[in-house]
This record gives structure tokens, sequence and C-alpha cells, in this order.
């Protein structure tokens, strides 16, 4: 009894003229509605000014990029070395003098590195 009424609600279903809400349209397919998103994001996005504006802090940006750049920056990049220095010879191993050489590394290049990023135009 149960296979004949699977058979005939199968039978009723292929009859019916019910769309499947999953079957895919010419609009519904991934590639148009990439494309209706991306046309969408396009149109909403503005110029992006990250590093043009706040002229309120810019005392405290050009304070914190003399302080890195300076001699406060160099003083901390040494002792970032002697102290990996130092370690490392504690331990047998050149690894902690390493680590000093590229924290020194990055507090000279860093901020120019980020100064690019932030002032880039789009």
């Amino acid at each position: 009894m149960n296979a004949l009424r699977i058979h005939h609600r199968a039978e009723i279903e292929r009859f019916t003229a019910i769309p499947n809400p999953q079957q895919e349209t010419p609009m519904n397919t991934p590639s148009v509605q990439r494309l209706i998103v991306g046309a969408f994001l396009i149109l909403l996005a503005g110029s992006a000014f990250a590093g043009t504006t706040g002229t309120e802090f810019q005392t405290m940006y050009t304070t914190l990029l003399n302080w890195v750049t300076g001699f406060l920056g160099k003083s901390i990049a040494i002792a970032a070395f002697i102290l990996g220095a130092g370690i490392g010879i504690a331990r047998s191993s050149p690894i902690p003098a390493l680590v000093g050489v590229v924290f020194a590394l990055f507090m000279v290049y860093v901020p120019t590195i980020i100064d690019g990023i932030m002032t880039a135009v789009i």
C-alpha cells in the first residue's frame, strides 16, 4: 500500500506545474548574481582617502614617526639586538640575535611601508 502511495505521489508531482525553488533560472545563476553584487559594490564605493584626512591627528603621527625613525627607534633597535645576542649566547643559539636584527629592520622599514599604504590613491 505504501509503495502505491509513493508511486501515486510521484505521478502527481510529475504532472503538477510547481517549479522547484532551487532550480536555476537565468537570473539565479551564480555568475549573474556575482555580476550584480560586483556592480553594486563598484557603484557604492567612493574614493579612498585613508592617509590624507584627519589633520587633528597630524601632530601625533609626526611625533610617533619622529620617535620611531629617530634616536629613540635606533636605541630600541640596538637594545633589541643586544638583548637577543645576550639570550643567544646564554642558549648557544644565534636565533635570538637574528630576531633582534629582524626587529631592527622592522623599526627602519615599516613606517615607510605604512605611510606608502595609507597615502596610496585608489
